[in-house]
């Protein structure tokens, strides 16, 4: 487990490996973690290991990201174009 204490954001950021996120005597152990920095208005981020390609899905998350950006930009000027006025 790694944890890393960000002050400035009142920010705990919680990493677990694979063996971490399943066990279970670690997991119940967090909630003193969170109740502690809770206490000091902190928001506590746990990060679980994946079973999958991160540069797969991070390549797929940003291919999409990118369509789903140009497709809003179409629908934006397509409404500004609905509401000029006609010359």
């Amino acid at each position: 487990m790694e944890m890393h204490v960000r002050d400035e954001q009142q920010l705990v950021e919680i990493w677990l490996t694979n063996a971490e996120k399943k066990d279970l005597e670690l997991r119940a152990g967090l909630k003193d973690i969170y109740d502690n920095y809770k206490k000091k208005k902190y928001l506590v981020a746990v990060y679980e290991s994946g079973e999958k390609d991160l540069y797969e899905n991070v390549r797929d998350l940003l291919v999409y990201n990118k369509r789903r950006t140009a497709e809003r930009e179409v629908q934006r000027n397509k409404r500004q174009r609905a509401a000029a006025p006609e010359r």
